[in-house]
């Protein structure tokens, strides 16, 4: 099996928010297939960047795509799809 880079897993976390819409951190773990300490990082890194928002429902935190996560996620999926029609890696 070949070894996920960084991006890889920030598209997994991504896509599994703007899927599901407002997710907690467990559902995003099982969607990117991270375990929840490394998903908290992963996350917290997107979070930095303004990728994706925390926000409280019914007393949890969950977690929503912003506009932005959404550019990068498309810029994300355009990149791959060029490296893969061009035969190289991502």
């Amino acid at each position: 099996m070949e070894r996920r880079t960084r991006y890889d897993i920030y598209q997994d976390i991504l896509e599994t928010v703007r899927r599901r819409g407002a997710t907690g951190i467990t559902r995003i773990s099982y969607g990117a297939n991270l375990p929840v300490d490394r998903a908290k990082e992963a996350v917290e890194f997107l979070m930095e960047r303004k990728l994706i928002d925390e926000e409280e429902y019914g007393g949890s935190m969950k977690y929503v795509i912003t506009g932005k996560g959404g550019q990068f996620l498309n810029a994300l999926r355009t990149v791959k799809k060029f490296l893969e029609d061009e035969g190289g890696e991502f």
